[in-house]
């Protein structure tokens, strides 16, 4: 089957992930994070695409963020995914390839899944099993914009409109984005979620898809409801 064309409108942010091939660990030790961080930001720097959200987990990782331009996105991964590679199989004295594929992604309508798509990446480890809060788990953004606390450098990271909507100062917006996470992601919107990203469908309301429909001249979701959906365990 033919690859579906990817959806790519500077400033839209976007959905992506990132999986090792056959679910194997892309991360060993805390050095292997340091080094993908420091390689993310500087490509991410170099090739224009703000940073909202993300988390690391042992063998995929996830990103929300916004290109600046229309190739943004794959120059940073091109990139990273070089330097990670050459670094992981030098430190671990192995050959191939640590990819599962290209990478994954959707175009994200901001105004109504922007903040809950940011719960859904800081609320991996917890989904996971890893920690009983999202606080408690150290390579993802939660700490930064729930807190305030740069922590392992995150910095870098670009605070959304969406996000800074949430109140009038740091204070207020972090007390605020916490209080989101009282709430519970609705399964509907958690498979939503995992579906539009796997199959590269736009992630918003019908209005939003056929704006990108025009835009990218393909369908920028599902013909119908089909089938139920499979169980998918996955995070």
């Amino acid at each position: 089957m033919a690859r579906l064309p990817r959806y790519t409108i500077p400033g839209q942010p976007q959905h992506i992930i990132q999986r090792g091939n056959n679910r194997q660990a892309i991360f060993v030790v805390e050095a292997d994070y340091q080094f993908f961080r420091n390689a993310l930001v500087e490509a991410a720097s170099k090739h224009g695409l703000a940073i909202h959200a993300y988390v690391w987990m042992t063998n995929h990782i996830h990103l929300l963020a916004s290109p600046e331009f229309d190739d943004s996105i794959s120059k940073v991964f091109q990139a990273v995914g070089r330097r990670y590679v050459q670094y992981f199989n030098y430190t671990y004295r192995r050959s191939g390839t640590l990819w599962e594929g290209r990478y994954r992604a959707t175009i994200v309508d901001s105004e109504q899944y922007l903040l809950t798509l940011m719960r859904y990446i800081e609320l991996n480890p917890v989904r996971a099993g890893i920690v009983a809060y999202p606080e408690d788990y150290p390579w993802s953004s939660y700490r930064y914009n729930a807190q305030g606390e740069p922590g392992l450098n995150a910095n870098w990271l670009v605070l959304h409109e969406e996000y800074l909507r949430l109140g009038r100062d740091e204070a207020d917006r972090q007390r605020a984005y916490r209080r989101l996470f009282e709430s519970v992601i609705s399964n509907d919107d958690l498979a939503e979620i995992r579906e539009c990203t796997h199959k590269s469908w736009a992630l918003g309301e019908e209005r939003f898809k056929k704006q990108i429909e025009a835009v990218g001249q393909r369908r920028a979701t599902s013909k119908g409801v089909g089938r139920p959906r499979k169980k998918d365990n996955r995070v």
